[in-house]
């Protein structure tokens, strides 16, 4: 099992930043991988950006040169660093890991991130 500690989501005006951060806690050995999606009413969940245990990242066309993923495997925490928000951002940010024993996929619950004038 997985447990998450999401935070950072909250309001933030067109072309302004905000900064989530997401810590894995739980009966693993390590995490092949740590990223966000975010699901927008009416859509399904997508990818954001995730980092690879290599440190690969892989981001979403949408966000590339606007939203910056990091990831510290020490600590088991991954942060994304979002820039110059527009409102298509906005979207409900759910934390994702593979545990690398099994690749099996792992959720938070969720934070809402609103970007609105």
């Amino acid at each position: 099992q997985v447990q998450f500690v999401e935070s950072g989501g909250g309001l933030s005006q067109p072309a302004g930043s905000l900064r989530l951060s997401c810590a894995a806690s739980g009966s693993f050995v390590s995490l092949y991988s740590m990223g966000w999606y975010r699901q927008a009413p009416g859509n399904q969940r997508e990818l954001v950006a995730t980092v690879n245990i290599h440190g690969t990242t892989i981001y979403a066309n949408s966000v590339k040169g606007r939203f910056t993923i990091s990831r510290d495997n020490a600590k088991n925490t991954v942060d994304l660093q979002m820039n110059n928000l527009k409102p298509e951002d906005t979207a409900v940010y759910y934390c994702h890991a593979e545990t690398l024993a099994d690749l099996k996929d792992h959720w938070g619950q969720g934070t809402q991130v609103t970007v609105s004038s």
